[in-house]
């Protein structure tokens, strides 16, 4: 699958396309086929280091999901 990946400190221009392996459900977890992420503030604040919460890059940013 394909995912925007935030693998260094800047604005969305840092952002970089690469393919990553699907997911694998866990028990008593779920997979969701996603078409469509909302990428808001937070997520640029996240992605330039400003945010309170800091993820380990690589990350995807991206918190707003659609329900399909």
């Amino acid at each position: 699958m394909k995912a925007l990946l935030s693998k260094a400190v800047g604005g969305p221009d840092t952002l970089v396309l690469e393919d990553v392996p699907s997911p694998q459900a866990k028990p008593g977890h779920a997979v969701v086929s996603v078409k469509a992420i909302g990428v808001n503030f937070p997520d640029v604040l996240m992605i330039e280091d400003k945010y309170q919460f800091k993820p380990e890059r690589p990350f995807a940013p991206g918190g707003d999901s659609p329900g399909s």
